[in-house]
């Protein structure tokens, strides 16, 4: 028993961020001889002043102990925090959060949060309960579609060879070598994708540009002539989302484009007048020159990708204006965005960018690339506001990813949940039932890899490609732990991201070994087999959309988790001990269904090292 527990419902009825003017119930229980004669919840929202409120005596718990309770709302969006103060016989003591949640009595420990959204904030429902699949373009599949319009220096590779990675193969040209997956690609695959049980696919940029992995955008306005042309992204979304019920998202990129592009322009390859051009162009204002033209902001100091200035006016009524990029291609049938850096783009833009977006499609969902917990993010010398209502409907949930990656491999029960439990209680519940959960994208290893592998940090392109390919036992290994931490990235709150060719086994190590072709001839098909029945599991069970998530048992390397909802619970159990583990479970789970090979008996699951197991039931 604790004094307070903000992730225990028994002292906290809502284990999540609340809306304005909702009220969460908050409850201490302190022992009796402590003679407390009263107590305050002490709050201040975020660079304001502290409010105390009065708490009140509530009755007994048990005979040693006693509730004191209060109801708190707030009456504007923001992030709050909070802890208590006790007055006794002995002086003045203060109740603090001392890490997971617990509250103590600790002179230094810290303040809890409190988020709270805007009252209207609604999130679109469509994506809740599916599954997102990202695409990285060129290297899914090639139609045999003829490929006309791009230039002759761009380097077209046989498919399935390996990506350049040494500087010599490159003629001083990077990321230049192709190898012709398209848009027609993707449309022909669809019955692939729709047996995953796919219902969204979010495709790295499309965008005419410069480089294989497109991020330094070259026209916004066109579709990259390697790709295909608009008439097939209209294509591709129509038959996706008619005939399949699966979704398109598209990347954008906005905080930076390419120095080869037709707004700066500094090759001179556009019919344009670019900002490197002239100072008198129509993008010169989109751009920080520090000694014109040479001399420029670049993201990250990379010179060929000139830095963005997004408060620029005519540049956000070019993204976000009635005419703009944003509704452009949302009048194509594409349902959304996922923002590459988000966190570098100011509050002005990401404000004015949803309101375009809600106002052209209210269904649509913007997705921000954020890698820490999007509520407490600091950037721009300010506290970020992407989850209170005016900005981003859902993030890549980076937290997630490593929550899960980290535990199969390490085995650490007590971190997997913190980890999970920390997100859970800070975003809002429309945000977290829509999650980009992946646990591998085009930024980092394969999750195989990942889990089996080396570690990579640290260490450059020839080391990793001396270790890219697992041995055979370390590749057996990783088939099992990939299937363990899909099983966790399929049932946690969210939508689990299914990274291209993870499913079929494919592994490397960071860009470019982790963007490969596609494997279509030589898959791994107990990995696919596997992949398929969880889609199907999600699409069956309805838990997963918006359940409630609940930990039920944590043990050095075992957990145990409850989803549930109103009609059904899951629970979902994985054992990375080396010894055969007891989970005492509640009785009510003696006749449930069991989806692998455990089962409840005795109100105990039995799980031998390394197994798992997932049971439904109807409440």
């Amino acid at each position: 028993m604790y004094i307070f527990n903000s992730r225990n419902v028994e002292y906290k009825d809502k284990v999540r961020a609340v809306a304005v003017d909702e009220k969460v119930k908050l409850r201490l229980i302190l022992p009796r001889s402590m003679s407390c004669s009263g107590a305050f919840l002490c709050v201040h929202k975020e660079n304001e002043q502290e409010v105390k409120y009065s708490m009140f005596w509530a009755g007994m718990c048990g005979d040693d102990n006693e509730y004191w309770e209060l109801h708190f709302s707030a009456d504007s969006e923001g992030l709050y925090w909070y802890h208590f103060q006790l007055e006794t016989p002995w002086g003045r003591s203060f109740v603090r959060n001392v890490g997971h949640g617990i509250g103590d009595f600790a002179p230094d420990g810290a303040d809890f949060q409190q988020t709270v959204y805007k009252k209207d904030f609604k999130t679109p429902d469509w994506l809740k309960g599916g599954l997102i699949y990202q695409i990285f373009p060129d290297r899914f599949y090639n139609s045999g579609q003829k490929k006309t319009g791009y230039r002759k220096s761009r380097v077209l590779r046989k498919w399935g060879d390996e990506p350049y990675w040494r500087e010599e193969q490159m003629n001083g040209i990077w990321n230049n070598d192709y190898f012709g997956g398209d848009l027609k690609g993707i449309e022909q695959k669809l019955p692939y994708l729709s047996d995953l049980g796919v219902t969204c696919i979010y495709l790295n940029p499309i965008f005419e540009a410069n480089s294989n992995h497109r991020y330094d955008t070259a026209d916004y306005e066109k579709i990259d002539p390697l790709l295909g042309t608009q008439a097939d992204l209209e294509s591709l979304c129509k038959t996706a989302k008619e005939k399949y019920g699966i979704r398109i998202i598209l990347d954008g990129v906005f905080s930076h484009t390419g120095c080869d592009s037709k707004y700066f322009n500094l090759y001179s390859n556009y019919d344009s007048v670019g900002a490197y051009n002239s100072p008198d162009s129509p993008y010169f204002s989109w751009y920080k020159f520090l000694d014109y033209p040479d001399e420029y902001h670049s993201w990250w100091g990379i010179k060929l990708l000139p830095e963005i200035v997004e408060e620029d006016e005519s540049y956000r009524n070019y993204i976000c204006g009635e005419n703009g990029i944003l509704k452009k291609w949302l009048r194509c049938g594409i349902d959304g965005w996922r923002l590459d850096v988000a966190d570098e783009l100011p509050d002005i833009f990401l404000d004015e960018l949803r309101k375009a977006v809600k106002e052209e499609n209210e269904d649509a969902i913007i997705i921000g690339e954020v890698w820490e917990d999007a509520t407490t993010k600091f950037a721009y010398n300010e506290r970020r506001r992407y989850l209170l209502g005016d900005q981003l409907d859902s993030v890549m949930n980076y937290p997630f990813a490593n929550a899960v990656l980290n535990f199969v491999r390490y085995k650490n029960a007590d971190s997997f949940f913190d980890s999970v439990m920390s997100i859970v209680e800070n975003y809002p519940p429309q945000v977290t039932h829509c999650l980009m959960n992946h646990i591998g994208t085009h930024d980092t290893e394969r999750a195989i890899t990942r889990l089996a592998g080396e570690s990579c940090e640290g260490y450059g392109r020839h080391w990793q490609h001396e270790h890219n390919i697992l041995s055979d036992d370390d590749y057996s290994k990783g088939v099992l732990m990939l299937k363990i931490a899909s099983l966790l990235q399929y049932t946690l709150p969210g939508v689990p991201s299914l990274y291209y060719g993870d499913e079929v086994g494919l592994q490397g190590m960071k860009d470019p070994f982790n963007r490969t072709c596609m494997e279509w001839d030589n898959q791994n098909t107990q990995l696919l087999k596997w992949y398929k029945r969880l889609g199907e599991i999600r699409k069956g069970s309805h838990v997963f959309s918006d359940g409630e998530f609940i930990p039920v048992y944590c043990s050095h390397k075992t957990v145990a988790y409850v989803r549930c909802d109103e009609k059904y619970e899951a629970l979902i159990a994985v054992n990375l001990d080396d010894e055969t583990v007891k989970i005492p479970v509640d009785g009510v789970w003696k006749n449930c269904y069991s989806f692998f090979d455990a089962c409840v008996k005795d109100s105990t699951v039995t799980l031998d090292s390394m197994q798992y197991a997932l049971f439904l039931r109807e409440r």
